[in-house]
């Protein structure tokens, strides 16, 4: 419940789907395997984004035609990621997942000033599938939305307005969850019934995060998100460096 309810408030505040405490969260806290965590976790984020997107429409703030573009590569991604899950060792997952959470921060960090974006054009249409295919594979793959990827290409790439981008990174997160966790669900890589409680809080708090969004200045908006993302990938860094357990020897 308060995986879900911390989830919920950030996914609505930064137009993530949550994962970025989910994952570390389950295999954390709740001691599951870094696999069974990341399906878990794009499970849960389908409420969550869902209930976010709410917010965001009704404040005007999503573009449907880049949500569109970007939902089409974003499906066949986490098609590929899912498959990839499989096959993945867990520690090479972890380090995929610093990766991204460092590369993301340090866009963030830097800032950049932005108007909207021009007229869509075959070169951005294409620019955008290429984006969704990116962030659906990982999605599918570390069993986040894909927003901390899709929200930093849309206000650098394209130039999109921070809050626009946000509504729109939610909106594309609804299709591209659903379709990786029917995945996950044929490779037994999701608990369903923890999904269910951690998207269901989540899914409260990620309308007040949503709120909370549209008040933020952009620049405030991105050094917290920086902020979070690093207090992630410490956390995540620390789990590699733990010793593993050796077996105890049975009996005499």
């Amino acid at each position: 419940m308060v995986i879900g309810i911390m989830a919920g408030l950030l996914g609505g505040m930064f137009g993530v789907g949550g994962g970025l405490i989910i994952v570390p969260a389950l295999a954390s806290v709740a001691k599951m395997d870094r696999r069974r965590a990341s399906g878990t976790s794009l499970a849960a984020t389908l409420p969550i984004a869902a209930a976010a997107l709410v917010t965001y429409v009704a404040n005007g703030n999503v573009d449907w035609a880049v949500a569109l573009c970007l939902a089409t590569g974003a499906i066949a991604g986490a098609v590929v990621g899912t498959h990839l899950l499989s096959v993945i060792p867990k520690n090479v997952l972890t380090i995929i997942f610093v990766i991204t959470v460092l590369a993301t921060a340090t866009r963030l960090g830097i800032g950049t000033e932005t108007t909207g974006r021009a007229d869509l054009s075959i070169t951005m249409v294409v620019m955008l599938i290429l984006v969704g295919l990116f962030t659906g594979t990982l999605a599918g793959l570390l069993g986040i939305g894909g927003g901390v990827i899709m929200v930093p290409a849309m206000v650098v790439l394209f130039g999109m307005v921070p809050i626009v981008a946000k509504g729109t990174s939610v909106a594309v997160i609804i299709p591209t969850s659903i379709m990786g966790t029917f995945r996950n669900r044929q490779n037994a890589n999701v608990d369903l019934r923890v999904a269910t409680i951690v998207g269901g809080f989540g899914a409260v708090s990620a309308v007040a995060g949503g709120l909370i969004a549209s008040d933020l200045s952009d620049r405030t908006s991105n050094m917290m998100f920086a902020l979070l993302l690093l207090v992630v990938a410490a956390t995540q860094v620390a789990t590699l460096r733990k010793p593993k357990q050796t077996a105890q020897p049975s009996g005499s």
